[in-house]
């Protein structure tokens, strides 16, 4: 729902210059030369104004929970499709280049696959008083992007056998005892959260118009 962002709107209907950023998400997938099918997991209130603004989609009423919703969209992929890739939405400038860099990366054998960038603030841990612990090696750590890519059997195995919530289809997968391989992510690749990250998203939108569709 977005509640960062305010607006009383669903986040991925939110506008981002003048588009909502599930359009300016769903037009980056679909220049993904992998890309043969998007379905969208839609607030159950907002379907059919979903199928409205993105008609080639496949839409289908969402979850309470992004585990749930997930699970909804993956129920309706063909089994004929082998790579399915989980995004988010608020994620809407993510370029289609690392889209398919994800989906070339589990076609290479990966059983999951996550665009990563390096952690860039010292990190520190703190106790409940708020003091200072210790600080954070930052080198190991990474900032996880999405799309999150997998074998399509893999993810639906997670799926069926997830015993609790969690919000990442990666740790899911990980919880199966695979090992999550990362790509490089991107800048663009933000996720949309508060007002200040929309302002942070249309400047990059100005600096990195979209590239000519494929025909």
């Amino acid at each position: 729902m977005g509640v960062r962002l305010g607006g009383g709107t669903p986040k991925a209907l939110r506008e981002l210059a003048g588009e909502p950023l599930l359009v300016h998400a769903c037009r980056r997938l679909a220049m993904a030369p992998s890309v043969a099918m998007i379905v969208i997991a839609a607030p159950p209130g907002d379907v059919d104004a979903v199928r409205a603004l993105v008609p080639g989609a496949v839409v289908v009423p969402g979850g309470a929970t992004r585990q749930q919703s997930v699970a909804a969209a993956l129920a309706v992929v063909p089994e004929s499709i082998e790579v399915v890739l989980v995004h988010d939405a608020a994620r809407a400038l993510t370029p289609p280049e690392l889209v398919e860099a994800v989906a070339a990366a589990v076609r290479s054998g990966a059983a999951a696959v996550v665009p990563a960038l390096p952690v860039v603030d010292t990190i520190k841990r703190v106790d409940a008083g708020e003091h200072v612990l210790e600080t954070v090696d930052r080198a190991p750590l990474r900032v996880i992007q999405t799309p999150q890519g997998f074998p399509r059997a893999t993810l639906v195995r997670a799926h069926a056998e997830a015993v609790d919530e969690h919000t990442d289809d990666a740790g899911m997968v990980e919880r199966l005892g695979h090992k999550v391989h990362c790509v490089p992510g991107s800048d663009l690749a933000l996720k949309i959260t508060r007002p200040l990250d929309l302002l942070i998203a249309e400047s990059l939108l100005a600096a990195h118009p979209l590239p000519v569709s494929r025909s």
